[in-house]
């Protein structure tokens, strides 16, 4: 009996944290995707719903809120890729310039940092950047402080990582975020002279591509998706291909390209855009842009390894290397529709 494979669901993996900087406009990141999920570590599950009830908690029941359960999501494999990952970032000296003076520091979970996963690896890590006066002794148990640098870089990482390595079965993530700083951070690691991707980041700006529904019923924002998710999600996934084409793409050639790539971004934000104003002739727009490298696999490349999402071309004989890739979605809300 041939059974026909089911279509992954698509989620927004929103990173840093598990609790969203700005609660409302997950209503409209809704438009975009099958849901939403957060790394969660065990003992602050249900921490969103008592932080935001009348969204995250409606959410959880309806199955469009998903968590992800760090103690166990970061497990061995992506603890061993994470320190790997971190570790070959501070052999480059790319950390070297950063205050170390204690001042400031923001706990991250041992669970994200995989102490759950893999305790030496953990501890090996910690050990490198405490020697380095990036970390700290846990105060509590249950995190250890960072250098807010640090920590973002990890999360960064780690966002990447479980994308490939930690995923729930038939779940694509998509790492989404509304901190410009985390999305610098990714493209300053895709930046450095040890990857493969260096030179080769491509970066959508901050397009308005539908209304902010943050002051619009849940029930009325569902009906509205139900209607359109189709061509919302169209529109997240040309701007992830078209930044791994580009990125893949001869320096000379990316220019001309982008263009194109850009003119046809705006194509279909038009046509987002007249489905919102039909329906909300909202004053206030959401943006979406991303951010992201490809390349392909070629022996001597540990980090782009590391980072891997995985085969985006079939293997075979005289079939080309895999490829693979890191990117990020930045949306954010404006006080007027552009």
């Amino acid at each position: 009996m041939n059974l026909q494979q089911e279509t992954p669901r698509e989620i927004a993996f929103y990173y840093p944290g598990h609790l969203w900087h700005s609660p409302d406009w997950m209503k409209t990141l809704l438009l975009f995707f099958d849901g939403i999920g957060l790394l969660v570590p065990e003992y602050k599950q249900g921490e969103p719903e008592l932080n935001d009830p009348h969204l995250a908690a409606p959410l959880r029941e309806q199955g469009l809120l998903h968590y992800l359960v760090a103690d166990s999501v970061v497990n061995a494999e992506v603890t061993r890729r994470l320190a790997d990952a971190v570790s070959d970032i501070v052999k480059t000296g790319a950390l070297d310039s950063l205050r170390k003076d204690g001042t400031g520091f923001h706990e991250l979970s041992m669970s994200r940092m995989g102490f759950y996963g893999n305790r030496e690896l953990a501890e090996a890590l910690f050990e490198q950047l405490a020697s380095r006066g990036l970390a700290a002794p846990s105060r509590d148990g249950v995190s250890i402080p960072l250098h807010p640098s640090v920590r973002h870089l990890i999360l960064v990482l780690l966002a990447q990582i479980i994308r490939a390595h930690g995923a729930p079965h038939n779940t694509e993530l998509s790492p989404t975020t509304d901190r410009t700083e985390i999305v610098r951070a990714l493209t300053e690691v895709l930046g450095l002279p040890t990857l493969p991707s260096a030179g080769n980041v491509v970066a959508f700006d901050l397009q308005s591509v539908t209304v902010d529904l943050s002051a619009v019923p849940l029930d009325e924002v569902l009906s509205f998706r139900a209607e359109n998710l189709d061509a919302h999600r169209r529109y997240v996934r040309s701007a992830r291909q078209f930044a791994r084409e580009l990125s893949l793409m001869p320096e000379e050639t990316r220019a001309a390209a982008f263009a194109d790539r850009q003119g046809e971004l705006d194509d279909l934000g038009s046509d987002l855009r007249k489905r919102a104003r039909s329906a909300w002739k909202q004053p206030a727009s959401f943006a979406l842009g991303l951010a992201g490298a490809g390349w392909t696999l070629a022996t001597g490349n540990p980090l782009g390894a590391l980072l891997s999402a995985g085969a985006l071309l079939a293997k075979g004989p005289g079939l080309p290397k895999v490829e693979a890739g890191a990117f990020s979605y930045l949306f954010a809300a404006r006080a007027r529709y552009a």
